[in-house]
């Protein structure tokens, strides 16, 4: 394997990648100290090739412009298998999301093997292959690299063209090219990595429907992400969730009073996390009441679940997964199903691909117009139920 330490290089690959018609790519990354991801490594391999190409971002002098340039060219396909967080790394730190884009997982679910497939159950059933997985959880961002290493790297886009050539073919003639273009379609969208520090507390599980509360939680949640991106240390570094629902709770106003507090951590209780804190429950407490976020009154919330009729779209939802081979949580979660049980009709479930598979099925039995039926061999089948 060949590992590219300048510009020149990269380039020169590059160029070779874009007259191809696919290349498949991975990365290895650290995240554990820093908001952001740090990248250590990108692989790449073409098809036909002999061996992987393992790029150094950590290289002195090197530009990773031609790696940003080959992943925007529409005349290459991208390959990866669970595309997000190496997608999020890319359009961060290079501004650029691959397209066009095959995520290998995706298309397996779609394929029928099963929820989520990993690449090693992949590798064993299609390359025929297995992957050493002892370097995983390795430091990426030491160098030099170690052969187990670079070995591990590089195994992760080698028997990717394999994966991807079959996958690629059985989506062709069973006519479902369409499904995955369309689940990429999610991926290629910027908005898909963009974190905004107002939206930060809809993350944070509260049992509380207090607008005060809320509020408190809204800014605390703002802060936190705002301080964690501006200086790239984990949000989990600033305070913990727990630790923020207790500072809403006991909504402290000075120094002396946030230091009472039990589970925010000793550096949070001084300097600028302690007073962003105190600004930030003071903010909170200064809003007017028609500011305050809207706790969900007895109106304003959906009907409650009919627990029969989500019941029976489970069966459904198992039924048509079984017959069409795809995998059942990629076709709707049980949240989706029991916002159709109780009249929501906005839903993913409910649209393109997922809409022929079982959306149609589902509102005709929500509507009554239809009824599942057991046959001899033990399948479900809708059966129309005439007025």
């Amino acid at each position: 394997m060949r590992i590219l330490t300048d510009t020149d290089s990269l380039a020169a690959v590059c160029a070779e990648a874009k007259a191809a018609p696919y290349v498949t790519l991975d990365t290895e990354f650290l995240r554990e100290r820093t908001y952001w991801a740090k990248l250590c490594l990108v692989q790449m391999a073409l098809p036909g090739a002999d061996e992987a190409v393992l790029v150094d971002p950590l290289a002195d002098g090197l530009s990773l412009e031609p790696l940003y340039d080959l992943l925007a060219h529409r005349g290459t396909v991208k390959v990866f298998h669970a595309a997000r967080q190496d997608l999020e790394i890319f359009c961060v730190e290079g501004g650029v999301i691959p397209q066009p884009l095959f995520d290998t997982q995706v298309a397996a679910m779609v394929c029928g093997f099963g929820e989520q497939a990993g690449y090693e159950t992949l590798v064993k059933r299609i390359a025929r292959a297995s992957v050493d997985k002892t370097s995983r959880f390795t430091d990426w961002s030491r160098r030099p690299l170690t052969e187990a290493q670079m070995a591990y790297a590089a195994a992760d886009v080698t028997h990717l063209r394999a994966i991807y050539e079959h996958l690629s073919r059985q989506l062709e003639r069973t006519g479902r090219t369409r499904w995955v273009a369309e689940e990429m379609a999610i991926l290629e969208d910027p908005e898909t990595y963009v974190t905004r520090p107002e939206d930060a507390w809809l993350k944070v599980r509260t049992r509380s429907s207090s607008p005060r509360f809320l509020a408190i939680v809204r800014e605390l949640a703002r802060f936190r992400e705002d301080y964690a991106q501006s200086r790239n240390i984990p949000r989990s570094r600033v305070f913990k969730d727990d630790a923020l629902l207790e500072i809403a709770a006991a909504r402290p106003e000075s120094m002396e009073s946030l230091a009472g507090l039990r589970l925010l951590l000793r550096e949070a209780r001084r300097g600028e996390i302690a007073e962003g804190i105190l600004a930030a429950v003071a903010r909170a407490q200064a809003l007017p009441p028609e500011a305050l976020p809207k706790a969900p009154d007895d109106e304003d919330r959906p009907e409650p679940a009919n627990g029969a009729l989500a019941d029976l779209l489970r069966v459904l939802l198992k039924a048509r997964a079984e017959a069409e081979g795809v995998a059942a949580r990629l076709i709707a979660s049980a949240a989706d199903l029991d916002a159709l049980a109780a009249g929501a009709r906005d839903l993913p479930a409910l649209r393109g691909w997922r809409h022929e598979v079982f959306g149609a099925d589902a509102l005709r039995l929500c509507a009554g117009e239809v009824a599942l039926a057991a046959t001899k061999g033990g399948r479900v089948r809708v059966v129309p139920i005439k007025g």
